[in-house]
C-alpha cells in the first residue's frame, strides 16, 4: 500500500486554525512533548475526550503526522476533499480490514509519524472508553518508538452529552512510553497493563486535583440521556432536566444540581451523594450488568429510523425504519429499508462498543455498511450501548475464565 503524503500547504493551514483554537477553546497547556523534532518513524497514542482532541496534538510538532480517523465522520464531512490532502487515514471503527492495517503500515515503513486513538470513541461521561485487545498486538506490530499523548480537562470543554462549548484551561503530556527494541521483546499481558495506566482516565478525578472553572459548567442539559437511571428509586428514563443545571427523578424526587466545576451535589433529603457523575454512570453500568448476569435482562429492543450515509450528500439520509433488536446473538434489524423488506443479522463478536450520540442515535456497522438507528426513545440510545459493553466484557471473562 503507497504511502499517501500530506499536502503541506492544507496540512500548514490546519495547523495554524488548530492552534488558535486549542489556544482559545482549549487553553491548552503543554507539560511536556518529547516528539517535538523527533525523527524517523513514530507511533502517538493518544486518550480520546472529546471530537476535537486532535487540534491540540497536530501542532505538537512541525512535522506532517498521519492521524486515522473515524471513517463514519470522514464519509460525512463537507470538507472531505480538504480532510485527504492531509492524509488522514480513514478507519471503519473496532474492525479490522486487510486494507486499512497496510495503508496505516506504510505510514511507519516510509518513516514518518501516525496518530491514533485506541479507545476509538470519546467518553460520553468522563470515564475513558476500554481499548479493544487486538490493539496491543497491533502496536508490536506497527514496530516503531510508541509515545502518549494524554488529554487534561478537554471532556469538560466539549463533553459528548451537550451540544455547548465550555472554554476552559486543559493540560497535554506527551512522553514516550515503548522504545521499539521494548515493544518487540515485551509479553502482551505487560503491554496491557502500561497502555491503560498511560491512557486510561476519569476525567471527574482528575478534575478534583485541577479544579479548573469551565464557561457554562453550570449547565448540564443533555446529562439526562447519559445517566438514565436513578440512583435511588433505580427508575429508568425518569431523569429529566431542571433548570437547565439540575437533574431530577420524575418517579422518586431524587434531585441534584451540579456547579462551575462539573461536580453534583444533592438537594433532595433521599438518595445517595453522586458528587462524579462517572460514578453515577459506572452505577447505572454495574446495576444493568447485574441483571443481565442474574438473567432478568436478556435483551433490549426498540423502534428506529434507519439512515445511511449518502455519499453523493456526504450525509447519513432516511432509508428506512423498524425495529431494532440487540442480545447477546447480535443485532437484528427488522423492517423496510430502500422501499424493499429487510430483515438482517449482525454479528457483535469482538465489538467493544459503538459509536452513537447520547440521546439521538446508535450506528451498527455491518462490514463496510453502517447503519445509523434514531430510537423512538432517544434515551434508549444508551442503554443499547451499555447492553453491547456488558456482553462484550461477560464473554471476555469467560474467555478468561476458560483460559486460566
Amino acid at each position: 500500500m503507497r504511502y499517501r503524503k500530506p499536502n503541506i500547504f492544507c496540512y500548514r493551514l490546519t495547523q495554524v486554525v488548530a492552534w488558535i483554537a486549542a489556544a482559545l477553546v482549549f487553553r491548552r497547556k503543554i507539560i511536556r512533548n518529547e516528539i517535538k523534532g523527533k525523527k524517523g518513524p513514530f507511533v502517538v497514542i493518544a486518550n480520546h475526550q472529546t471530537a476535537l482532541d486532535f487540534v491540540n496534538l497536530i501542532g505538537a510538532t512541525a512535522r506532517p503526522m498521519t492521524f486515522v480517523i473515524s471513517k463514519s465522520i470522514f464519509s460525512t464531512l463537507p470538507i472531505k476533499g480538504f480532510i485527504e490532502k492531509l492524509g488522514m487515514i480513514p478507519k471503519q471503527q473496532f474492525q479490522t480490514a486487510v486494507r486499512d492495517m497496510k495503508q496505516i503500515k506504510s505510514v511507519i515503513d516510509n518513516g514518518q509519524g501516525l496518530v491514533i486513538y485506541p479507545a476509538g470513541l470519546m467518553c460520553e461521561d468522563g470515564l475513558s472508553t476500554p481499548i479493544p485487545a487486538a490493539t496491543y498486538r497491533f502496536l508490536q506490530w506497527l514496530g516503531a518508538d510508541v509515545y502518549v499523548a494524554r488529554c487534561s480537562g478537554t471532556y469538560f470543554v466539549m463533553p459528548k452529552w451537550s451540544a455547548a462549548i465550555r472554554p476552559g484551561r486543559t493540560y497535554m503530556d506527551i512522553y514516550k512510553l515503548f522504545s521499539k527494541e521494548e515493544l518487540a521483546a515485551m509479553d502482551l499481558e505487560n503491554l496491557r497493563k502500561k497502555t491503560d495506566e498511560a491512557l486510561l482516565f476519569d476525567a471527574y478525578r482528575e478534575q478534583e486535583k485541577n479544579m479548573v472553572k469551565y464557561i457554562g459548567n453550570r449547565n448540564i442539559e443533555g446529562l439526562e440521556n447519559v445517566l438514565y437511571m436513578c440512583p435511588h428509586c433505580m427508575s429508568e428514563f425518569s431523569v429529566e432536566v431542571k433548570n437547565g443545571v439540575g437533574l431530577r427523578c420524575s418517579h422518586c424526587g431524587y434531585e441534584v444540581v451540579g456547579d462551575e466545576y462539573a461536580f453534583l451535589h444533592r438537594r433532595s433529603e433521599h438518595g445517595p451523594e453522586m458528587k462524579y457523575v462517572s460514578d453515577w454512570s459506572r452505577f447505572i453500568y454495574d446495576k444493568l450488568k447485574n441483571r443481565v448476569q442474574l438473567g432478568s435482562e436478556s435483551s433490549i429492543s426498540s423502534r428506529v429510523e434507519i439512515h445511511m450515509i449518502n455519499p453523493g450528500r456526504k450525509k447519513f439520509s432516511p432509508v428506512g425504519q423498524g425495529v431494532v433488536s440487540l442480545s447477546r446473538d447480535g443485532f437484528v434489524i427488522d423492517g423496510v429499508m430502500h422501499g424493499e423488506r429487510t430483515e438482517l443479522n449482525v454479528s457483535i463478536v469482538n465489538v467493544p462498543t459503538l459509536p452513537f450520540g447520547p440521546g439521538r442515535y446508535f450506528e451498527i456497522q455491518d462490514g463496510e455498511k453502517i447503519y445509523r438507528c434514531y430510537p423512538e426513545d432517544g434515551r434508549k440510545v444508551m442503554k443499547f450501548i451499555n447492553m453491547l459493553k456488558i456482553f462484550y466484557e461477560l464473554s471476555a471473562e469467560k474467555a478468561a475464565a476458560k483460559n486460566a
